[in-house]
């Protein structure tokens, strides 16, 4: 299973498109073998969540997303989790062990003006 987290630096990334990069886990047996950081490409509507399933990524946690997003993610079978915070390797067990749940966190306006995460 590959489990990518929008991250600034090696925090959890408060939105999605907007990310430093995107940390890759390789994860087998409820842990995680290996990992790797992908910058981001850019930020471009619909683009992002065709680009981490060409990766093979199976789950993306973040911050926050648009509904966009959320819905080619639902499309492609990505499981998505919102409302992730803090580090992101902790966040990747924290799923791995059943801990890290999505609130359901979504961006409606493409400004964000304090609304990601609320």
């Amino acid at each position: 299973m590959k489990i990518a987290v929008a991250s600034e630096g090696k925090m959890v990334t408060e939105h999605f498109g907007h990310c430093e990069s995107f940390i890759i886990y390789d994860c087998e047996n409820g842990q995680i073998i290996k990992s790797q950081s992908v910058a981001n490409p850019g930020h471009k509507p619909g683009f992002l969540p065709n680009y981490l399933n060409d990766l093979g990524v199976n789950v993306i946690i973040s911050g926050g997303m648009g509904g966009g997003a959320i819905d080619i993610f639902n499309e492609k079978n990505i499981k998505v989790i919102v409302g992730a915070a803090g580090n992101a390797q902790t966040a990747v067990e924290r799923y791995l062990k059943g801990d890290l749940k999505s609130t359901g966190s979504v961006c409606h306006e493409h400004q964000h003006s304090d609304e990601c995460g609320h």
